[in-house]
């Protein structure tokens, strides 16, 4: 089994750039035999928003241009493929103030399965401080069935949350694929997500995203983690990277 963690900053509320370069990255990561492929949190807008109508212009519904584009791209390689995004829902038979349809915004992550279906919209259950001022939290967690075991998709915060770390050795999960804006705190963030995991083995792909994004520095520091806890691949603190993991190896290369 080939694991990918893809760290990516996208333009800031660029959205059609940003798919642009996923469909790239995601191309570079599949001809290195991945079989899996894991892209950041929130990877087609950027993460810093300070209103709900600030990030609903970069906000689609779950079958949207992001799925779109990655369900063609996983059916031609035959990959899973798991992306952050911002989701805008709407709510059947509710309008708006304004007479428009009631939407509301989560902090999401695609699962599109080889065959190029949508294998869930996994929506961030514990919210950050940077969520809570646009995102409502989700308020379940999936897991995948896999040709390569059970995968759970996570997102960021996630790792701090004591139920979702229950959730991933209550449901046997063998893979975390971990969507993440990871922000700079001046610490160990490899030795920190190695204590938060102790308690489960499995597969850990952490993408990453890096540089600024409205005075906020995030830790890049991509990583795949092995079901011992040893990290066996690591982007730079800065840049886009590929990185990719033959876990029957357990050797890694960086694109």
């Amino acid at each position: 089994m080939k694991l990918a963690a893809v760290q990516y900053r996208p333009p800031k509320g660029q959205t059609d750039v940003a798919r642009a370069d996923i469909a790239r990255l995601l191309d570079d990561a599949c001809a290195a035999g991945a079989e899996l492929v894991v892209f950041p949190e929130m990877a087609t807008s950027g993460y810093i928003w300070s209103h709900p109508r600030e990030v609903l212009p970069h906000a689609e519904v779950r079958r949207g241009p992001t799925f779109r584009l990655l369900s063609e791209r996983a059916r031609k390689h035959g990959a899973w493929v798991v992306c952050g995004l911002p989701e805008r829902f709407h709510v059947p038979g509710v309008r708006d103030p304004s007479g428009g349809p009631a939407v509301r915004l989560f902090n999401s992550a695609l699962v599109i399965a080889p065959d190029g279906t949508l294998a869930t919209c996994y929506r961030k259950v514990l919210l950050f401080e940077a969520d809570e001022t646009w995102a409502e939290p989700g308020w379940r967690r999936p897991v995948c069935p896999t040709a390569f075991g059970r995968m759970a998709p996570g997102i960021c915060m996630d790792l701090n949350d004591p139920r979702f770390l229950h959730h991933l050795s209550a449901s046997r999960a063998d893979v975390l694929a971990f969507c993440t804006n990871w922000v700079e705190e001046g610490v160990d963030v490899h030795a920190y997500w190695q204590d938060q995991l102790a308690g489960w083995s499995g597969w850990t792909v952490a993408a990453n995203t890096h540089g600024v994004d409205r005075g906020v520095r995030f830790s890049g520091r991509s990583a795949i983690l092995a079901p011992d806890g040893r990290v066996v691949a690591v982007a730079p603190a800065e840049g886009d990277t590929v990185l990719v993991v033959d876990t029957e190896r357990v050797g890694a290369a960086a694109v």
